[in-house]
């Protein structure tokens, strides 16, 4: 019979990693309580220390997102610029 593999979320291992790094147990209290392999308690608890620095990266992360996103004026814009080209496409494969 085959083992059913767990899944984790990523608050599950935020919160196994975080008890980690307070440092009140040891990594192996730890697996114990969560019912974890130790080694996966360290892997996870590098983890966060090695992506801790992008919470603090240019300021908030919703203002992140906002910059990705292209604003609606540059929307409509792209759409009239292609409209235009469509339109000049027809023309010339009607005259081809």
């Amino acid at each position: 019979m085959a083992r059913i593999r767990r899944r984790f979320d990523a608050t599950f291992k935020a919160t196994v990693a975080l008890e980690t790094i307070r440092g009140l147990k040891t990594i192996s209290e730890i697996a114990q309580q969560f019912k974890v392999n130790p080694n996966q308690v360290t892997l996870w608890k590098k983890q966060l220390l090695g992506g801790a620095e992008l919470a603090f990266e240019n300021g908030s992360v919703s203002s992140k997102r906002k910059d990705d996103e292209p604003e609606t004026p540059e929307l409509y814009e792209q759409f009239g610029r292609l409209k235009v080209e469509l339109e000049w496409l027809k023309k010339v494969a009607e005259n081809s």
